[in-house]
Formats: C-alpha cells, structure tokens, sequence
C-alpha cells in the first residue's frame, strides 16, 4: 500500500496511519472489525468533501473501503431541513458526500447508536470508531478496543483494513485509574448523564479509566449511553469500568488489574444538585426542546411518544426528536412518529442536532433557549449561542408543553 501498489487512496490512508502511529510510539498496526466515520460537513466544509469528492473518481478497486466502514449522523434530513430553515446550500453539500461515500462504498448509517441498531462490536474486537459515545460506550460497556479516530483516521482504516496499535488498543491502558463510588439514587436518563459529566469533569483526560462502585442495580443500555456520552464530552473519556457490570471488571480488585482499589471519591446527592443548578432556568421561557445526543432508542421514542399523548406541544416553542434511520423506520411504522408529530413535535432520521448547523438554525428560528434531558448535548450547545437547561425527559416535556421551563 505505502509504495502505491493498490491506488492512491490506500497510499495516503497508510501514509496517514504511520504519521499517527509514530505520533502515539505505535509499534505495529492492528487489524480492525469495522470502521465508524464522524464527517459531518458542518465540520468538513467544501475542502473535505472535495476530497472525498477526488477519492470517488478513482476506479473502483482502488476506492473501495476494504472491511465494513458505516457513518455518524449526518447534518440533514432531506425530509425535513426546510422546516428547521436549513438552507438548500446545506442540503447540496450534503448530498455531495453522501455520493462520494457511497462510491467509496461506505455504508450510510448515519448513527451514533450504532451498538444498539446496527452490529454491535463484541468483546476484545479491535475497532476504528470516530463518535466519542460510541467509543466509550464499545470500549466500557461492550469491552471491545478503539481509540477516538477523527474523520481521516477512520476512513483510513476503511481502506486499509487497520489502525494504528496505542493506546485502547493495548492491554495495559484499560486498567482503571480513579475511583468513584455513587451514593445517590439515579431516577431517569438525565440523572445517569449528570452522572457522566460529574466524573468526567473530576477525570478530564483522555488516559483516565474511571472505575464506578456503589450502583444498586445493572442500567440498562440506554442509562449506560447517556452516562457514557456525557462522561466522554466532560471529560474526553474514552472507557470506563463499573464492576459486575462491564465485561472487564467482575470484582472492583479486576478493573484496577488485580491491585487493591484506591480511595473512592463519594459522589452523592450534593454533587447532583450543584450540576443540574449549573443550568438552571425555572419560568424562563422555551424556545426549542431537542432530544439528542445520542440518538434516540426505540424504547426513548416510545417513552416521548407516551408523554405527549393527548397534548400539545407550545405555539412559541420547537420540539426536535432525532434518531437513527432504523429507528425512525420502526416509530413510522409502529405510529410513534405520527403521534410526536401530531403533538408539534419533528422526528429526524439519522442526523444530530449540534451537527446540524446549530449556530445557523439557532439565528434562523429565533433560538436561545434549549432544554434537552442529554447532558452530553447541554455541556455542548452553549458553544453555538444557545443556553441550555437540563431536564428529565419528563420535564423536557412538561416545558414544551407549557413554552416555559417548569
């Protein structure tokens, strides 16, 4: 590949990994199961995409990505985007990549749930993933390995079939390296993301394994994806153990690689309290409710369905609901779809919202208010002008409803 034997797209992609492999003290490469793209063109703008653009028109069996290769959100629902006041520049630039990656033949999956929808990774599978909550989410929950691949990375690994051997990758880097005990109950989605962002401003390093104890009961996969992605987002964690839980850690000594624990930091209902203060808004009015980051399950789907039934959603404010294609398919046909939207509410296939050119419908719809029940997407937003409040999915609800935080 490195002398240009297969084309010049696996050229540059085994250029690109050696440059990162040598960055990291890489001594190999490893072969990898599937690669998972974030290429949002919000963030590839017209370079990125020309580029894809050029790898496109190569011939074929030199294009084509060489192990199961699937995307992150994209940044429009062509369905949609003109409800949003999305622009028919985004839909263009869009469109143009979903081409080129489509020659390329990458799947467009256009999720970040990928382990729930898609093929989930299983344990010790070596992997190329881009979105931080799936990386954490297949590291921690599913025990498998990857590091956070930025867009090049993993479409090099597409095409190569491997990445680069450090970090995740390697035995000795997936041993905890904080502990934290819980000591308060968690009641809902929101909790378990505070949960997350609590550790991972506690953690803030990429290198850090947090180890969790004290949790009353297994969560279910969508406590651990919303727990994940914050802990990711606040704090560029990439795994994390919760022993009797995770496939890596059966006992609190086997997540710290048989050595006796180190001193637990209590987190208890004061910490909870101080996060969810932090974005408080009581009486203020609601300019746009967005249930995101990640993408909805079936079950969340189902669960917002039920909350608006037989109710409305506020002339003065937006309700956005986004989850993957697959998931979107399964509330269309089973009525799920039809009831949110019936309410006020816009369900959207396989985009995310911050991806979705958030500063440009933030201007475009009069937004400044968010409350979403995604603590991952709360410590974002605020980077694009919006002030965001964190909710359960119950009050997130009860705030549309009314137009005003309750």
């Amino acid at each position: 590949m490195l002398v240009g034997e297969f084309g010049p797209a696996r050229q540059w992609a085994i250029r690109h990994q050696i440059e990162v492999g040598e960055f990291f003290d890489a001594k190999d490469l490893v072969p990898v199961g599937q690669a998972h793209i974030m290429a949002d063109t919000e963030a590839t703008g017209e370079s990125g995409v020309r580029f894809l653009e050029g790898l496109a028109e190569l011939p074929a069996t030199q294009r084509q990505v060489r192990i199961p290769t699937i995307t992150d959100p994209r940044g429009v629902d062509f369905d949609a985007y003109k409800r949003l006041k999305q622009t028919d520049r985004m839909a263009d630039i869009e469109g143009r990549a979903i081409r080129a990656f489509e020659a390329l033949s990458v799947m467009m999956t256009n999720t970040c749930i990928n382990y729930q929808t898609i093929l989930p990774p299983v344990r010790g599978e070596h992997l190329a993933f881009g979105d931080t909550g799936v990386v954490i989410y297949s590291n921690g929950v599913l025990g498998a390995r990857s590091n956070f691949e930025g867009g090049p990375s993993a479409l090099s690994a597409g095409l190569t079939g491997r990445t680069p051997r450090y970090g995740y990758h390697l035995e000795e880097r997936r041993f905890g390296t904080r502990h934290f005990e819980l000591t308060a109950p968690l009641k809902d989605l929101s909790d378990w993301g505070a949960f997350g962002g609590i550790v991972g401003q506690a953690t803030n390093s990429y290198w850090e394994v947090p180890v969790i104890s004290g949790v009353a009961s297994p969560p279910n996969s969508d406590e651990l994806k919303h727990f994940g992605a914050a802990l990711a987002s606040f704090g560029s964690t990439a795994m994390f153990h919760m022993p009797g839980v995770t496939p890596e850690a059966a006992t609190l000594n086997e997540a710290f690689g048989d050595k006796s624990p180190p001193v637990a930091t209590q987190i208890g209902p004061g910490e909870f309290t101080s996060f969810f203060e932090r974005y408080a808004a009581l009486g203020e009015k609601v300019d746009v409710v967005v249930f995101a980051a990640p993408q909805l399950s079936l079950l969340e789907i189902k669960l917002v369905a039920s909350l608006l039934d037989g109710r409305r959603v506020h002339e003065a404010t937006s309700l956005i609901v986004t989850t993957s294609p697959e998931i979107k398919f399964a509330a269309d046909r089973m009525g799920l779809t039809a009831l949110i939207e019936g309410a006020g509410g816009i369900v959207l296939s396989g985009v995310c919202f911050y991806q979705s050119y958030a500063r440009e419908m933030a201007e475009a719809n009069g937004w400044k208010r968010l409350v979403s029940n995604s603590a991952k997407l709360v410590n974002i937003i605020g980077g694009y002008g919006y002030k965001p409040t964190l909710q359960s999915m119950e009050k997130c609800i009860d705030s549309a409803v009314y137009g005003r935080i309750v």
